[in-house]
C-alpha cells in the first residue's frame, strides 16, 4: 500500500519559451525554444515524491492515445507507482512561457471523469494511505466525498487561486493542507489564514523566486527563502515544493524545516527542463 494517494492530472505538453508573452493582438513572436514533455499537476508531485523514496500511488485518467502512451511510459520509466483510468482524450497543455517563469496554459484537451466503476479499489488504496493529495481536475473533484469519509488528511493544490473561483471551492473546503501561489491574491497571509479559520492545519503560499510563507494551525507565520540556483525550468517547481513539505512533515518534521525542505525539493526541478530531472533521460 501507498504512503501517498495522488489523483489528478497527467498530461503530455508542448512548452514555447518566448522573450515576452503575447499581447493580446494580431502579432508575430519567434520562439526561443520549444519542447514536448510530460506535464500534469499531479504527475509533478508523484515524481518528486518518488524520487524523495515515499511509497506513493498515482491515480490518473489519460486516453489509449499516443498521448496517453507517452504519459504512462514516462512514469513507468521514472519508477512512479501508477493507477489508469481511462478517458475519451489525453489532457493536453500548450504553455508559453517567459525565462522569468511568467506562463500562459493553453488547455488543448481535458481528461473526463469516470463513472466510478473501480470507486471501492480506490477508496480503500485511500484509506491504507497515510496522506491523500486531490489536485484540481473532474475526477478528484467527484472522489471528494470518497476522500472525506476515510478521515485521512487531505492535501489540495489550488494554484492561482483568486479567492472566488466556485471550483476551488469544494476542494478547499476538504483540505487540512493547502497550498497556493500568490499570482491572483492581493493579500496572501489573510488568506492563508482564512484557510485556518475555515480548518485547515496548514496554508502556503509559494511566493516564486521570494520563496513562501505559511500559517500552521496555531496561526503562527513561517517563512522560507528560495534555494539559489540557475534556473531551466519554472514547471513542476511549486508540485515540488509541496512534495517536499508533505514528505518532511509525514516524518514528524516541524513546519520551519518542512518548508525548508519544499524549497530544497523545488531547487532540484528548477534545474530540468522536465517536470523532474528523472525524466531528463527518459525524454532526452
Amino acid at each position: 500500500m501507498s504512503s501517498v494517494f495522488i489523483a489528478g492530472p497527467a498530461s503530455w505538453n508542448q512548452l514555447v519559451v518566448l522573450d515576452r508573452l503575447p499581447e493580446p493582438v494580431p502579432h508575430m513572436q519567434f520562439a526561443e525554444d520549444s519542447w514536448e514533455t510530460l506535464g500534469g499537476t499531479s504527475a509533478g508531485k508523484a515524481l518528486s515524491l518518488t524520487a524523495l523514496g515515499r511509497e506513493i500511488l498515482l491515480y490518473a485518467v489519460t486516453a489509449e492515445d499516443e498521448p496517453g502512451r507517452r504519459v504512462r511510459e514516462a512514469l513507468e520509466r521514472a519508477g512512479v507507482a501508477t493507477r489508469w483510468a481511462d478517458s475519451p482524450t489525453t489532457e493536453r497543455h500548450l504553455n508559453l512561457m517567459t525565462r522569468t517563469g511568467q506562463r500562459v496554459s493553453l488547455y488543448l484537451s481535458g481528461a473526463a471523469a469516470t463513472d466510478g466503476e473501480g470507486d471501492a479499489g480506490i477508496e480503500a488504496e485511500m484509506a491504507a494511505a497515510e496522506a491523500i493529495v486531490l489536485d484540481l481536475a473532474a475526477e478528484p473533484l467527484r472522489l471528494l466525498p470518497l476522500a472525506r469519509r476515510t478521515g485521512r488528511p487531505i492535501w489540495v493544490d489550488v494554484h492561482d487561486y483568486d479567492g472566488e473561483a466556485e471550483f476551488h471551492r469544494p476542494f478547499l473546503a476538504a483540505a487540512d493542507a493547502v497550498f497556493c501561489n500568490a499570482d491572483r491574491l492581493d493579500d496572501p497571509v489573510a488568506f492563508l489564514r482564512s484557510r485556518i479559520d475555515a480548518g485547515a492545519t496548514l496554508a502556503v503560499c509559494t511566493l516564486g523566486a521570494e520563496g513562501a510563507v505559511a500559517v500552521d494551525a496555531e496561526g503562527e507565520i513561517h517563512r522560507v527563502a528560495a534555494v539559489p540556483v540557475e534556473v531551466i525550468d519554472t514547471n513542476g517547481a511549486g508540485d515540488a515544493f509541496l512534495a517536499g513539505v508533505l514528505d518532511a512533515m509525514l516524518h514528524g518534521t516541524a513546519v520551519p524545516d518542512a518548508l525548508a525542505a519544499g524549497a530544497r525539493s523545488a531547487s532540484a526541478v528548477l534545474r530540468s527542463r522536465h517536470l523532474h530531472p528523472l525524466l531528463d533521460s527518459i525524454l532526452a
